[in-house]
């Protein structure tokens, strides 16, 4: 279990993936007008990962968010806000979540418990100041709630602690439930589509926008270079992957996360439907004058895609973003994730979690070192030829192209 004190060690490894913007923005923001707190505009939404869509830098973000989990978290500080107020818990006791302390340690202010009435007393775009347990407009307090410390924090997550045990139990009857409905898919691999991609003989890289997503995809780049993988964006992973500067050969999920432009990229589409058939985000894919398949399961995109692509063939899956530890289950907070550990079961040998892979390894050659490098080399070169008798023959024929080149630079400027 990660400590969740706020130790030195643990602010400098933030420091490293945390955007610096985001923790210079911590540090006396929202002061502009005078008045303590922070002072800005207001953003609303009742998802997260729907607000961080639309959020701008410094804004105050208002959500719904009970157990607010880590990814969650570091979506609002790549965001930039100014403040962070949550109608619900963030910490509700029944697990120690990471999110809370993600967004202490980057400086950006949390108002817990405040209250679903907010979202009725306030619109979207409003100037409105956070300060301390308070949200106000103009002098009038809209709505009070609990202001998160690192203390207070703390202390939560000790207490959380105590009721890990029950929901580790609540994780294993959910993992049986989910056996029994579904050992056809998981055994046989029964209802599993087919799809026009090719995965036979090949490694698929299946991406889900989740921890490190951003810091393994670059450390990847060279194995994706050389075996030139099947790339598999789940949902918001589709856009991870365009970012990167690399079009997905399929997204598989439910489509409620995943750009347009992604969508229409030319990937083959899968959309996760529930066991009796229905799909919601087939409607959408449709709307936009693309075709899809159909994969009926109650497991979760991200498994749905390490099961296909081990159905059809795929010799190696390497997964980033993925939930791999049983802290990521439950910070993910859905008792679906029980189909995640019997999933990787039934992968086996097959997966190759890339999580963290650039933290286990970074470079220790700075690029300075490598001109310096480059430099030396070529000094040594140029050295060795002039004091060779190779030398005498070309210096001047070097010399002459010289000549040549600054007299016709000379004549761009005459």
């Amino acid at each position: 279990m990660n400590d969740s004190s706020p130790t030195t060690e643990r602010r400098i490894r933030l420091a490293q993936k945390l955007p610096l913007r985001a923790l210079a923005l911590g540090r006396g923001r929202g002061r502009e007008d005078g008045r303590p707190g922070v002072s800005a505009t207001v953003r609303l939404d009742r998802r997260t990962k729907d607000l961080t869509k639309r959020l701008q830098p410094g804004e105050v973000a208002v959500i719904d968010h009970v157990d607010l989990d880590r990814v969650s978290a570091e979506a609002l500080v790549a965001c930039e806000v100014g403040a962070v107020v949550n109608v619900a818990p963030s910490i509700s006791g029944r697990y120690p979540n990471l999110g809370p302390q993600i967004l202490l340690d980057a400086g950006i202010p949390l108002v817990d418990d405040i209250g679903p009435e907010i979202f009725a007393k306030l619109q979207e775009g409003e100037q409105v100041r956070v300060e301390g347990p308070a949200v106000h407009r103009g002098e009038d307090v809209v709505a009070k709630g609990t202001e998160q410390t690192a203390d207070s924090v703390e202390t939560a997550l000790t207490e959380a602690k105590a009721g890990l045990a029950s929901q580790l139990e609540a994780f294993v009857a959910n993992t049986m439930e989910y056996v029994k409905r579904e050992r056809d898919l998981l055994i046989d691999g029964v209802g599993v589509p087919d799809v026009t991609t090719k995965l036979a003989g090949r490694h698929a890289l299946i991406v889900v926008r989740g921890y490190h997503y951003r810091e393994d995809i670059a450390t990847l780049r060279p194995y994706i270079r050389e075996y030139r993988p099947v790339l598999i964006g789940v949902d918001g992973g589709a856009d991870a992957l365009l970012e990167a500067g690399y079009r997905p050969d399929m997204i598989v999920g439910d489509m409620d996360s995943v750009s347009d432009d992604a969508l229409t990229c030319g990937a083959e589409i899968v959309v996760h439907a529930y066991r009796d058939g229905r799909a919601p985000g087939l409607k959408r894919v449709h709307e936009l004058g693309q075709e899809a398949v159909t994969f009926p399961a109650t497991a979760t995109s991200e498994d749905i895609a390490m099961l296909l692509a081990d159905d059809k063939g795929a010799t190696l899956i390497v997964a980033v973003g993925t939930h791999a530890n049983m802290v990521e289950f439950l910070d993910k907070g859905r008792a679906g994730m029980a189909s995640t550990f019997l999933t990787r079961l039934r992968v086996g040998s097959k997966l190759v979690d890339a999580k963290g892979v650039s933290r286990l390894y970074r470079s220790r050659i700075s690029t300075w070192s490598l001109l310096f490098l480059v430099l030396g080399a070529f000094i040594a070169i140029v050295t060795a030829v002039a004091m060779s008798p190779a030398g005498d023959v070309i210096s001047p024929l070097l010399a002459d192209r010289w000549h040549a080149f600054v007299f016709w630079l000379t004549g761009l400027f005459t």
